[in-house]
């Protein structure tokens, strides 16, 4: 079942990273009143996945008001190929098309080759053009 993040499923958003190897960081981006505060916003679309009662899968999305970003796609190991993250970037979608956006992008690790192949295969595009810079007031951020 693929429904919206709440706060209750924190811990289980944490643990799914954990066991998934997605770093996060709980004393900054990722702590649960950073989260909660997304939550809260009108910018974020944060959709988790469940198996018997057990969050399996997660993407959290954001929108600027003219793009939205796919962030934070995970799926736990035993999930994997099973079509749960088309699924979750699918739905991602939908919610950012019914709040007037429609084009998507996402930020993915130079090394994570899996990530770019399940989003080219979704209809997504490699930008060769474009560098990211990003400046940090705090590391954990």
């Amino acid at each position: 079942m693929i429904r919206p993040m709440t706060i209750a499923d924190y811990d289980g958003v944490i643990k799914l990273w954990t066991e998934a190897g997605l770093p996060h960081k709980p004393q900054g981006r990722d702590s649960k009143e950073h989260i909660r505060k997304e939550l809260d916003g009108q910018t974020s679309v944060f959709m988790v996945a469940e198996d018997c009662g057990k969050i399996v899968a997660c993407a959290l999305g954001t929108h600027d008001g003219r793009k939205g970003w796919i962030n934070r796609l995970a799926v736990h190991p035993s999930f994997r190929r099973s079509g749960l993250a088309k699924q979750l970037i699918t739905e991602v979608e939908k919610t950012f098309i019914e709040k007037g956006i429609e084009v998507f992008a996402c930020l993915i690790e130079e090394n994570n080759k899996t990530s770019m192949e399940l989003f080219e295969g979704v209809g997504y595009i490699k930008m060769q053009n474009i560098i990211y810079f990003a400046k940090k007031i705090d590391p954990e951020c």
